[in-house]
């Protein structure tokens, strides 16, 4: 795919992935081989509290086809199907979920040195049409993110949001919600060697007028050890620790404690991610 600006997904996912991406409060156990005939499995287990969740899932890949299946303890079975530069920068996705009839939803992703555009349209009567475009480049860029309802003639969501990268720096802007949520966010790559960075998102509702600061950084112990903590203005402290400890296969503790009820207990999640 083309370098560029990216989808508007991408705009200010390197902030949220250090505040939010790993940190979790309930158990969680993946497996993935990888079969003689090239297919990927990847069964996983999730317990949070008293609810046991679970699901399989299988990819294929030939050539250009990207094949997804993935079923779940409920009996649903998601389908996708992903083909790369079907024409120069354009990525097609069709999936569905069965027994849902009307989950069927076929996507375009283009991708341009200047633009980035995504379209997608609901296999239905009256389906859900999305769209959303960035444009700019890898320095500055702007998008929207628009869905309307066909079946009830709204929109159920519009967004706006503007993206600005340089060297270690990253900042966005962005309202969402049908621009009810103003949200602002800061990155910043202290030193690539040890993957130190620091960042901050604030958030403000208008319709409730409230604030939402939460503040993180992440940095790497060693090669196969990393460590990550984050704050919030309402005194939820979190932290964990990640390690490698052997290739594609990934320990991770997180725990979570309000500091403002200190005798409440401390919510502790652990992730186990084997690759064989």
């Amino acid at each position: 795919m083309a370098k560029g600006p990216g989808l508007y997904s991408d705009i200010g996912k390197k902030t949220r992935d250090l505040l939010y991406r790993d940190y979790q409060s309930h158990h969680k156990f993946t497996v993935s081989t990888v079969a003689a005939n090239g297919v990927a499995i990847t069964p996983s287990a999730t317990k949070k509290g008293e609810s046991f969740l679970a699901d399989v899932n299988a990819q294929w890949k030939n050539n250009n086809i990207t094949t997804d299946l993935k079923l779940d303890i409920n009996s649903n079975l998601c389908s996708t199907i992903t083909i790369d530069e079907l024409a120069p920068g354009l990525k097609t996705i069709l999936s569905f979920v069965a027994p849902d009839q009307r989950s069927g939803k076929v996507e375009l992703q283009y991708f341009h040195e200047h633009a980035g555009i995504s379209t997608s349209i609901g296999l239905a009567a009256t389906p859900l049409v999305s769209f959303s475009g960035v444009a700019g480049n890898n320095t500055v860029a702007l998008g929207t993110d628009i869905s309307f309802d066909t079946a009830t003639g709204n929109f159920t969501k519009y967004n706006a949001a503007l993206n600005f990268s340089s060297g270690d720096l990253i900042a966005s802007f962005a309202l969402n919600d049908k621009f009810d949520t103003l949200t602002a966010s800061y990155m910043h790559a202290v030193s690539p060697l040890t993957s130190t960075a620091v960042g901050a998102e604030l958030s403000h509702c208008f319709s409730s007028n409230e604030n939402t600061l939460t503040i993180g950084t992440q940095h790497a112990l060693d090669p196969l050890t990393s460590v990550k903590a984050r704050v919030n203005n309402n005194g939820i402290a979190s932290a964990l620790i990640q390690h490698a400890w052997r290739p594609k296969s990934l320990v991770t503790i997180s725990g979570e404690v309000d500091t403002r009820a200190i005798e409440k207990s401390a919510k502790v999640g652990i992730a186990l991610a084997l690759k064989q």
